[in-house]
């Protein structure tokens, strides 16, 4: 039974009380009685997840290509999946994880080569604090004061892509103290009122009145919670049902790797069977028709067009 997927009943581990919802061509029953009720709309919607919203709003793309850990095959990797179909990438300011600057040139090689404009792609960033950072690499100067730092690593993205804006900036994770987050996010907001941000957002944020806190204290409110989707965490069931109440995207990462248990369980299997499709797409499947928004950072060819098919 589905009740067993996350450890608890799917109905309270993935958003407190099942809803029809509505996606696509047909209603999409969230927290179903089964796993197999999960993958009935699989396809329901397109061949491509991303497809259908090209020519609105891009930050509502169902899924975005990650970028971290790639390092020097990037750029392919880049290419890759923009040609797969992804319209959306997600990458930072940190180059102990991220090749940011490999994330240009291939935009830079596709807009050459495919004739793809930047209007056409949604680009998420972060700021790292220097605590993230890589000693060896940090990407601002780190004795200059924080909100310097934000600036400067705002300005080295921008260049790192080849863009005058970026459509998401993240935080890469809070800041100790509250005075720091608001520090940070002054920062942003004036990078968004000058024309160099379309959206601010948080990532690894997994206490809900910290995220609460931040939120009731600045003045644009963030748009995007990016978080680890695993047990540890409870699947961020309160901080998914805020984020849903608020019209914030909750973005997951670390979504399969975290979760071969559920990927292997009898009723994801059987769903996957009976539709042929992949255990994979099923997770996917459901948290897209939940109003999430996965990443995937597969080197595969062959799974980003699965993924992608969700």
């Amino acid at each position: 039974p589905a009740s067993k997927i996350f450890g608890q009943a799917a109905v309270g581990s993935f958003g407190g009380h099942v809803q029809p919802v509505s996606h696509g061509t047909g209603p999409w029953l969230a927290a179903a009685a089964g796993a197999s009720a999960m993958g009935v709309a699989c396809r329901s919607h397109g061949s491509s997840a991303n497809g259908p919203v090209e020519e609105g709003d891009l930050s509502q793309l169902p899924f975005l290509y990650g970028t971290a850990w790639k390092e020097q095959q990037t750029t392919e990797l880049v290419v890759q999946a923009i040609r797969a179909g992804f319209r959306g990438i997600d990458t930072a300011c940190q180059p102990k994880h991220y090749q940011e600057d490999l994330v240009g040139q291939a935009l830079a090689r596709l807009a050459v080569e495919d004739n793809l404009p930047r209007e056409k792609l949604w680009l998420q960033t972060k700021f790292t604090a220097l605590r993230g950072q890589d000693p060896r690499r940090i990407p601002y100067d780190p004795k200059a004061p924080l909100a310097t730092q934000v600036e400067q690593s705002i300005q080295r993205s921008l260049h790192n892509l080849g863009t005058s804006y970026l459509d998401s900036l993240v935080m890469h994770s809070p800041m100790p103290t509250l005075e720091e987050n608001l520090e940070v996010w002054g920062v942003f907001e004036r990078a968004l009122q000058a024309g160099q941000v379309r959206q601010l957002g948080i990532s690894n944020c997994y206490d809900p009145r910290t995220f609460e806190m931040i939120y009731e204290a600045v003045r644009i409110k963030p748009k995007v919670l990016q978080n680890r989707f695993y047990a540890d965490s409870g699947y961020d069931r309160e901080l998914r049902a805020f984020c849903l109440d608020k019209g914030i995207k909750y973005q997951t990462f670390w979504t399969l790797t975290a979760n071969p248990h559920v990927l292997a369980m009898p009723p994801i299997r059987k769903a996957a069977q009976r539709l042929k499709a992949s255990p994979a797409q099923v997770l996917f499947a459901w948290l897209i028709r939940s109003g999430h928004q996965p990443l995937t950072g597969t080197r595969s060819l062959e799974h980003m067009k699965q993924d992608l098919e969700a």
